[in-house]
């Protein structure tokens, strides 16, 4: 069974705010991923044709969002897919950034536990936030009472607003040592600084490494930064690893594809493209 770990709610289920999202963020997006018109031409129905068409029988959908958009109504929208596709999708709901308040978020994580989602997404960097800033401990703390997962953007980021610095896997390690339970995947993984994720996670079993939004091609490339994760991949980090296309970023059957070319044992790939996943998000 393949589980796609993370596609993102499709376009025409959001309602951007006024104003919607500055074009200094979105420039490189679009330059690099043409990220505007995949997201624009993403329909529900797309979604749910490309996963068949990829063999994928399950996916993990996110109200991610990188400003734009209003946090409460992609978590709506994120719980009314699931009701309607309860065999395809479990959600990952999000939280509002940057918190008003962080008992305020803290509430909205209760919310996100109630309507049935099985985790929250933040992306603190687009919003000149770090992963371990206080006032998203809050979250994490009632995220982890809850037992919920928390997937945070990782790693490079295109947009011209917000640093990288912000996203570094360290960072990632201090929220690990201080909520132990707490289940962490860095989407995206980490990349520029892979060799310092796959240190986090060896450290914290609690740490997963997800590749949504790259071509698997170039993680066994030798010299493309991914050396050390392509080394623990079939060993150390087996089962700490999660496909995710980031739809509709990638074309899922192209990761799908990608992955299979690499040469890895047939467990490894088994956890990778859908076992691990599926420990992870469904509990039942």
């Amino acid at each position: 069974m393949l589980i796609d770990a993370r596609v993102r709610l499709p376009f025409e289920c959001r309602k951007p705010t006024v104003g919607g999202t500055p074009a200094r963020l979105l420039e490189q997006y679009d330059r690099v991923l043409d990220l505007s018109a995949k997201s624009e031409n993403g329909t529900r129905h797309r979604l749910l044709t490309d996963l068949a068409d990829a063999g994928v029988s399950q996916a993990v959908l996110h109200a991610e969002y990188e400003g734009g958009f209003d946090a409460e109504q992609l978590n709506d929208a994120t719980a009314e897919m699931v009701e309607a596709h309860r065999d395809v999708f479990v959600g990952v709901g999000t939280l509002t950034m940057p918190p008003e308040r962080p008992t305020v978020a803290a509430r909205q994580v209760d919310a996100i536990h109630r309507m049935g989602l099985v985790g929250v997404n933040v992306q603190p960097a687009f919003f000149g936030l770090s992963i371990d800033d206080r006032r998203l401990y809050p979250s994490y703390a009632r995220a982890e009472e809850l037992g919920l997962v928390v997937a945070i953007h990782t790693g490079i980021n295109y947009s011209r607003m917000h640093p990288m610095r912000h996203e570094r896997p360290e960072l990632l390690d201090q929220v690990a040592c201080d909520f132990p339970d707490l289940q962490l995947v860095a989407c995206h993984a980490g990349w520029p600084w892979a060799a310092e994720l796959c240190a986090v996670a060896r450290r914290h079993p609690t740490v997963h490494l997800e590749f949504g939004g790259l071509a698997p091609k170039y993680i066994d490339r030798p010299g493309t930064g991914w050396d050390v994760v392509r080394s623990y991949l079939p060993s150390l980090l087996a089962g700490q690893v999660l496909f995710a296309s980031d739809w509709p970023v990638m074309p899922i059957q192209r990761v799908v594809r990608e992955w299979s070319d690499i040469d890895l044992p047939a467990t490894v790939t088994a956890a990778l493209m859908g076992e691990n996943a599926r420990r992870l998000f469904w509990k039942d």
